[in-house]
């Protein structure tokens, strides 16, 4: 392995400061150490009825190894990562080993400044998120500096700046942020005895990138900016158990292989309000997003690399399988989305509530494409919109297409001191042309997916946990049916079966087999199966996962 000249940095910043570390009073005078491991790896096996592909490796692996030093005043850290041979779906762009994340912190009263490798978030990351989420692949990770200041009570101010990571490599270009958030309940007493907060903030990050030739034709080429700007405000109010959030984002001219090289203004609008009090809660959010694709290399595609921003969906995270294997990614390109949320705990002993009461939840979301008034040039054609501003597009009217539609409802309730019942209702709309290219063009598809989970606590050490889960849909291939048995016995093991099966075109079965042993800060998992091709998403990213089969091996260590 190759350390490059900025790992010797860091080298020389720890040593610099390692005669500190046992002296009373040095800045590591009071030094832990934390960290993890993560290791999943799997004994690949062909299997062609399912489409999974075989391997010249017995073992294919995605390990981290996490390490950091803290203290009061100084605080260190590095990951390992061994892909060489990774896991299916990872192949392509993510095989290789190193260590590609390193940093140093030092912190001093109300100043905190890092150098090296860091994650950070404006806002609701409208136009910086900067984040790791290893099941997709995704760490887009800076490298550089960022400086975090108190100057007064309130007032927290960041700035940052570095170059962005894009697998084991990083991109040229480099990006530039600040951050500013204003806290007035902290200022005023009137204000925390009322229990309002209040918080006005602002952001502003810009990305340079190198010219580069993207020809028209065979005399012009494109006019590219080098330095593309983005900047963010926001107000929160929190009065009680009533919240409201609104947001703005704008970013300029930004022509990339996502909008076809089109020069319009990007924006985005997100709104939610929210409330809360004991046995319920509310919640609604309206989002508008309109040409939002930020990367820090213009000429990139991948979901998994160089993007600087981050939109959220607002569609519903599922936990169950069926119903999340059609998950929403969202369309950065646009779209109008909006979602609700509401819970309420009937309570005990009333005529809904029983004897032990009952939780019932309702979300509902629908998200569709913005309107958009193409320039007269345009033939159908993405290229004969490079160069142009692309579209016009009026803020209130929305689109004729839905891209996406959720609607469910889950029944909580425990039926005896030992037995406990969840029951889930989904109506899914999704157009999997616009999320995902598959499918016919047009072509909406349309299940209804119902689940029941039952627990039964057999004795105080041994619990049984079992899934029965039916998605219906004329749509893709057809009906799905999935079952699970999970058998608990603290505070070490647990058993788990599991079959999912396709009874509408290929009657194909997804059959695992788990064994998970904990102990401490150890978890171990062992198990065998099949995996289906499909989509793995989280935050409304998602990465195609390829059909596997084989001897899996889970480890994590937490110490």
């Amino acid at each position: 392995m190759k350390f490059r000249l900025i790992y010797f940095f860091y080298l020389f910043c720890v040593l610099t400061i390692s005669p500190f570390l046992g002296g009373q009073g040095g800045v590591f005078a009071q030094i832990s150490i934390n960290g993890n491991i993560q290791s999943d790896i799997i004994f690949p096996e062909a299997d062609e009825n399912i489409g999974a592909q075989g391997y010249d490796e017995t073992a294919l692996t995605n390990t981290y190894i996490d390490l950091n030093l803290l203290s009061a005043y100084v605080n260190a850290g590095a990951r390992f990562e061994f892909l060489k041979y990774p896991l299916p779906g990872f192949e392509y762009d993510f095989a290789g080993w190193g260590v590609p994340y390193l940093y140093i912190t030092g912190n001093y009263k109300t100043v905190k400044l890092t150098v090296g490798d860091f994650y950070d978030q404006f806002g609701s990351g409208l136009i910086l998120r900067t984040y790791q989420e290893r099941s997709l692949g995704i760490d887009n990770a800076l490298r550089g500096g960022r400086l975090v200041v108190e100057p007064v009570k309130g007032v927290n101010i960041k700035a940052l700046g570095g170059i962005q990571r894009r697998y084991f490599k990083h991109n040229d270009g480099y990006v530039l942020g600040g951050d500013l958030e204003l806290n007035f309940e902290q200022w005023f007493e009137k204000m925390q005895e009322n229990n309002t907060v209040f918080m006005l903030g602002g952001s502003f990050v810009t990305k340079h990138e190198e010219d580069e030739t993207i020809p028209v034709d065979v005399i012009n080429r494109l006019n590219l900016p080098q330095n593309v700007g983005a900047f963010d405000v926001r107000a929160k109010l929190q009065k009680g158990n009533l919240g409201f959030l609104i947001e703005h984002a704008m970013k300029i001219n930004d022509p990339s292989i996502d909008n076809n090289y089109i020069y319009k203004n990007g924006t985005a609008w997100l709104f939610s309000s929210s409330y809360s009090k004991s046995g319920m809660s509310a919640l609604l959010q309206a989002k508008r997003s309109d040409n939002m694709n930020f990367r820090s290399k213009r000429s990139e595609s991948s979901t998994s690399a160089s993007f600087i921003n981050h939109l959220p969906p607002f569609s519903m995270q599922h936990s169950y399988t069926l119903a999340a294997l059609y998950p929403y990614a969202t369309q950065p390109g646009g779209e109008w989305a909006f979602q609700g949320n509401f819970a309420y705990t009937f309570k005990r002993n009333t005529a809904i509530g029983g004897k032990y009461g009952t939780n019932i939840k309702i979300n509902a979301s629908h998200i569709r494409s913005i309107d958009k008034q193409f320039v007269e040039d345009y033939n159908g054609s993405p290229t004969s919109l490079w160069g142009t501003d692309g579209y016009s597009s009026e803020f209130f009217k929305i689109g004729d297409e839905t891209y996406y539609q959720d609607i469910n409802i889950s029944i909580d309730k425990r039926l005896t001191s030992n037995f406990k019942l969840n029951l889930m209702y989904m109506n899914l709309l999704s157009n999997e042309w616009i999320i995902r290219k598959h499918g016919v063009d047009g072509e909406m598809l349309k299940a209804n997916i119902f689940a029941g989970e039952g627990k039964y606590k057999i004795s105080s050490k041994v619990t049984l946990r079992s899934e029965i889960q039916y998605l219906s849909t004329k749509e893709d291939q057809g009906d799905w049916i999935f079952g699970l048995i999970e058998v608990s016995i603290l505070p070490y093991l647990m058993f788990t079966v599991s079959d999912m099966y396709n009874s509408g075109v290929t009657g194909l079965h997804y059959y695992k087999a788990l064994v998970t042993f904990n102990y401490k800060s150890h978890l171990l998992q062992a198990g065998y199966g099949r995996s289906r091709e499909g989509y793995d998403c989280s935050g409304g990213i998602c990465r195609r996962v390829p059909a596997s089969r084989g001897f899996q091996i889970a480890y994590n260590y937490n110490f």
